[in-house]
């Protein structure tokens, strides 16, 4: 009886261990503006695929990587890879959040040398946003 008890407590003692480590995993990164508001922290490097299709797939896939910098709700992105297109340090991305995620996001065009509004969605823990310009590029962004 004492070894079933001990072995049970043993067991229950891991499972209330591990349930923390792994909610923290999947919570997301947030900051909390001066006005009150919460919104993500990008802050920090970002595996980089810029996926070209119509017009644009003669680029092919590129895979790269950025380092994303953040001010309050504002953002900016750098190439920390250069590309067939463009150098390292190259901003590719600008973009402005507000409490229910992505508010705006701009992508710097090589192609043109132009930046543009694209369509942007990110997942619910922050670590993932998919962009697309509907001219013939589509990033995908994950957080290393």
């Amino acid at each position: 009886m004492a070894k079933t008890i001990f072995l049970f407590l043993i067991i229950l003692a891991s499972i209330l261990t591990l349930i923390p480590s792994a909610h923290s995993q999947t919570e997301k990164k947030t900051v909390t503006l001066p006005s009150g508001e919460v919104v993500c922290d990008l802050a920090g490097e970002w595996n980089s695929l810029y996926e070209h299709y119509g017009p644009m797939q003669w680029v092919g896939d590129i895979k790269s990587a950025l380092k994303i910098t953040q001010q309050g709700n504002m953002f900016v992105g750098t190439s920390l890879i250069a590309t067939p297109l463009q150098p390292p340090g190259t901003e590719k991305i600008r973009g402005e959040l507000d409490k229910d995620g992505i508010k705006r996001v701009r992508y710097n065009r090589p192609d043109i040398d132009q930046w543009e509004d694209v369509k942007v969605e990110m997942s619910k823990n922050c670590d993932k946003i998919v962009f697309d310009d509907d001219k013939g590029v589509k990033g995908i962004l994950e957080r290393k």
